[in-house]
C-alpha cells in the first residue's frame, strides 16, 4: 500500500511538473503573440473615465491610459497582457502677456477695443493704473473717434467741448458709451408689448387695454397698441435724461435736440378722439418748454386709420433733465368695452443738431 502510494504521489509530482512546462511553454508563446499586440495610450485631462470595447481603464500619474488587447491574446492567455505608451509630458504653457508692461498710449488703444460693459465692470477693479485710464476722457474719445459718419464726427466735436474739467469723478463718457442715448427711443414699453408696465395710467370708462394693430404700424417694435374706453383715458412717462447716460452740460450745450413721435388711430366701426402733451422739464419738474396736439377726431367708418403726430424740440433751453410724455384717448360712439383712440410706437429720441 505504501509503495502504490508513493508512485501516485511520484506520478502526480511528475504530471504537475509536465503541465507547469506545458503552462510556462504556453505562457512564453503567449508572450511572443502579446508583443505584436496593439497598446493605446490615451490621456485624458478631465476625470471621466474612457469606455471602450475589449479595453481597460487605468490612472498611471495623474493621467488616464486606456489599453487594448488582441482577441488571441485573450483566447489562449485568459488575462490582460498590454502594451502602455507612457504620456509625454505636456509642454510648460506660455508665459501670460502682461499689458501692463506696454506703454500707456499702446495700453489705451488696446482697452479702446474692449466693450464698455467690460472695461466699467470687470476692467476699472484690475489695478489703480487701469481704473485711471477707464475712468478718464481719453480712453472714451478714442472709442468716439472711431465712428467717422457725419454724425459720429458731430459727436465727437461736442463731446470734447462739452466735457466737465477732470477730477475726482469718473468721465461721463463711460455711461454715455454704456447706455448708448443717441438716435434711440428713450419711451420704454411704447407698443404695449410688456401691457402697461413702465406707464402711469388714469383708466377712464373701462380702462385701458392691450390689443394687436388691425394695420400694421411702420417702425413700430412690436404690432400692439394700447386701446382706450368710451371715457378719456390717460397714460404718463417720465423719462429721466442724466438715468439714459446724458450729462448736464451736453443737455446744455445747445447741440442737442429731442424729437418726439406718436402714433393714434381707431377702428373702422368707430371714432375716436386724441390729445397729446409733451413738456421738457428741469431738476425740480419745472416746465420749461412744452408741445401739446388735439388733432381733429377720426370718425366712423375709417378704415383702420393710423395717424403720426411729430415734433422736434429745438435750441432747448439750459437745465432739461426730464421728457414728460403724456396723451388721452376715447372713442366718439361712447360705446362699453374698448372702442376709442388706439395709441402706439410713442417715442422720444435725442440727436445731434448736424446744423
Amino acid at each position: 500500500m505504501r509503495s502504490k502510494q508513493r508512485r501516485g504521489a511520484g506520478r502526480g509530482a511528475g504530471e504537475r511538473q509536465h503541465l507547469g512546462g506545458v503552462a510556462a511553454a504556453e505562457e512564453g508563446k503567449a508572450w511572443g503573440r502579446g508583443r505584436r499586440q496593439i497598446a493605446l495610450g490615451i490621456t485624458i485631462s478631465g476625470c471621466a473615465a474612457a469606455k471602450q470595447d475589449r479595453g481597460v481603464c487605468a490612472r498611471r500619474g495623474g493621467f488616464w491610459s486606456l489599453t487594448f488587447r488582441t482577441r488571441r491574446a485573450a483566447r489562449t492567455m485568459g488575462s490582460w497582457t498590454s502594451r502602455t505608451r507612457v504620456p509625454s509630458q505636456e509642454p510648460d504653457p506660455q508665459e501670460t502677456l502682461d499689458l501692463n508692461r506696454l506703454p500707456p498710449e499702446l495700453l489705451l488703444v488696446v482697452l479702446s477695443h474692449v466693450p464698455p460693459r467690460a472695461l466699467l465692470l470687470h476692467c476699472r477693479r484690475v489695478c489703480r493704473a487701469w481704473r485711471a485710464l477707464v475712468d478718464g476722457q481719453a480712453l472714451w474719445l478714442l472709442m468716439l473717434a472711431r465712428d467717422r459718419s457725419a454724425a459720429g464726427r458731430a459727436l465727437l466735436t461736442l463731446a470734447r467741448r462739452c466735457l466737465p474739467p477732470a477730477g475726482d469723478k469718473p468721465c461721463p463718457l463711460g455711461q454715455f458709451c454704456l447706455r448708448g442715448p443717441l438716435g434711440r427711443n428713450l419711451i420704454s414699453n411704447p407698443c404695449g408689448q410688456e401691457g402697461l408696465r413702465k406707464w402711469m395710467v388714469q383708466h377712464g370708462g373701462d380702462g385701458w387695454v392691450v390689443e394687436n394693430n388691425m394695420k400694421p404700424v411702420p417702425g413700430a417694435p412690436s404690432q400692439t397698441c394700447f386701446v382706450t374706453s368710451f371715457s378719456w383715458c390717460r397714460k404718463k412717462q417720465v423719462v429721466d435724461l442724466q438715468e439714459k447716460g446724458l450729462w448736464p452740460e451736453l443737455l446744455d450745450s445747445g447741440g442737442v435736440e429731442i424729437a418726439i413721435s406718436d402714433w393714434w388711430g381707431a377702428r373702422h366701426d368707430c371714432g375716436c378722439k386724441y390729445r397729446l402733451l409733451v413738456k421738457l422739464l428741469d431738476a425740480h419738474q419745472n416746465v420749461l418748454e412744452k408741445f401739446s396736439a388735439v388733432p381733429d377726431p377720426i370718425e366712423q367708418w375709417n378704415n383702420n386709420i393710423y395717424l403720426q403726430v411729430t415734433h422736434v424740440f429745438s435750441n432747448i433751453r439750459r437745465g432739461v433733465r426730464f421728457v414728460s410724455f403724456e396723451h388721452w384717448g376715447q372713442d366718439t360712439q361712447f360705446w362699453a368695452g374698448h372702442y376709442g383712440a388706439r395709441v402706439t410706437n410713442s417715442s422720444v429720441i435725442v440727436r445731434v443738431c448736424l446744423s
